[in-house]
């Protein structure tokens, strides 16, 4: 089943980067910006984070809460925070189950299976999704702008 705006966002739960769990139920009551990401340390994936890490108080005026989604392991993520200034919270989808709930995954991705596509899901307060962008290329990131049209129509 694709995921439509409107939906009830899928529920998970991952490790961040400390290898504590992460449940999006837990942040009902909060709007909430999910980024996936398709590998750490690229050059694109890393423009994208360090670009919302240094807007991040505009997501915070914004009564949103940003989490970055890879299919990377938590102390790659951790690593590749800690190098490049990353300052939102990274979750390890390791094992491809939340890219796949969303929607998110390369068939192939440059000989890689079940890489997460860079894509942008708002998911208001109630936990339903509003805004949601999947991109087939992987050099285009979200429209950061748009993004944020819908977080201000939220509040």
């Amino acid at each position: 089943m694709t995921l439509q705006v409107g939906d009830s966002a899928p529920d998970f739960t991952l490790k961040n980067t400390a290898l504590e769990e992460v449940n999006l139920a837990s942040l009902q009551g909060k709007n909430v910006v999910l980024l996936f990401v398709p590998l750490a340390f690229t050059g694109v994936c890393t423009a994208e984070l360090c670009e919302v890490s240094a807007g991040l108080g505009a997501y915070r005026d914004l009564d949103a809460k940003v989490l970055g989604i890879s299919v990377d392991s938590p102390f790659s993520l951790q690593a590749w925070a800690q190098k490049e200034g990353i300052s939102i919270p990274l979750l390890s989808d390791f094992n491809k189950e939340v890219s796949a709930a969303y929607g998110t995954q390369y068939e192939d991705l440059l000989g890689f299976k079940g890489v997460a596509k860079r894509s942008s899901f708002v998911i208001d307060k109630a936990g339903s999704i509003r805004y949601m962008s999947i991109s087939e290329d992987a050099k285009v990131v979200p429209d950061f702008e748009a993004i944020k049209a819908c977080l201000g129509s939220l509040n």
